[in-house]
């Protein structure tokens, strides 16, 4: 597991089950009149293949430093309170979670715009890749908003 906290910024990369609640209650505060989540959750099928599960793997030294990153990027375009991102690696079985973003803000437009960059950039710069597993074999996906897959 690697995790990074200060005040506002809460970043996790682990094995364990992600838990909306508990990231919902870390950017809780008072001054916050708005909650929003995003919850990657793995599904059971893509273009016509059964996933059983999905396997998460990522370069983490430079995965943090990009979480990081995001977050002060967040600070610069919206008036946000506390910020959580977490991500998970290794199996993910159908219907559980694989990355949960929760941002709080003052008033829910900066929170749910940062929540759209945030899930957005993430797909595109993070170095976190995902296998899917089907009933007859498995492949390694490239995102396709990943900025390095697109120079090919």
């Amino acid at each position: 597991m690697a995790q990074v906290t200060n005040d506002a910024d809460i970043i996790e990369i682990c094995h364990e089950p992600l838990d909306i609640a508990k990231l919902s209650s870390l950017v809780s505060t008072p001054s916050a009149g708005a909650i929003s989540t995003f919850t990657g959750i793995t599904r059971d099928n893509f273009e016509g293949k059964k996933v059983l599960r999905l396997e998460y793997d990522a370069y983490i030294p430079m995965a943090m430093s990009e979480l990081k990153t995001i977050c002060a990027t967040i600070r610069n375009k919206w008036a946000v309170k506390k910020i959580a991102i977490f991500h998970r690696i290794g199996l993910v079985p159908v219907e559980e979670a694989s990355v949960i973003i929760a941002i709080s803000s003052a008033h829910r437009a900066d929170s749910l715009a940062a929540v759209q960059f945030c899930i957005d950039t993430l797909k595109a710069k993070v170095p976190i890749w995902k296998k899917e597993i089907y009933e007859d074999g498995s492949t390694w996906k490239e995102n396709r908003e990943c900025s390095w897959s697109q120079s090919k």
